[in-house]
């Protein structure tokens, strides 16, 4: 597990809530925090959408909904003239990237073996920090994947020019 201090608060929240940076992950839950508290649970209704729709396969191998599904509802509560109070937004690396992701890194672990390789979002205070998790099924002292995570989802920012610095 790595910590993260997102430096430019409003630029990211300009990534996060209005281009599709973010988009490919899974939102398991949130909170956001202005004038009353919307809790978000991620978790996917696939028998809300039918097969044509787009989104349906998607949808429908997945435990939790694709953030590109949400985001225009986190932008409606949050965009005005006042920032949110607070806000709490867990990610979760989709089972494409997850099954991805462990072909890349060198550890003992099988995919059956993990629960998620998660990216939590949290914003207090007028601080924003950025945490990563790795979630197991079973115990294991290999943390070469938790090392891995930690990499790319600091690849991932510099990708996308997000200044941060870790938190000690």
């Amino acid at each position: 597990m790595t910590a993260l201090s997102i430096l430019n608060v409003k630029e990211f929240m300009n990534i996060l809530l209005r281009t599709d940076t973010f988009d490919s992950f899974l939102l398991s839950e949130g909170s956001i925090t202005t004038y009353m508290t919307f809790l978000l649970d991620g978790h996917s209704h696939a028998d809300f959408f039918s097969p044509e729709d787009e989104i349906y396969p998607k949808i429908r191998q997945e435990d939790y909904v694709p953030f590109s599904l949400v985001r225009p509802a986190c932008f409606n509560l949050i965009k005005g003239k006042r920032t949110p109070s607070a806000f709490k937004l867990v990610f979760q690396l989709s089972r494409e990237n997850l099954v991805r992701t462990l072909a890349s890194a060198s550890h003992s672990l099988a995919l059956e073996d993990i629960s998620g390789l998660y990216l939590n979002l949290i914003y207090q205070n007028q601080q924003l920090t950025c945490t990563t998790g790795v979630s197991r099924r079973t115990f294991s002292m290999d943390k070469s994947l938790d090392h891995t995570w930690d990499e790319l989802v600091k690849r991932f920012l510099k990708k996308h020019k997000i200044p941060f610095e870790p938190l000690v």
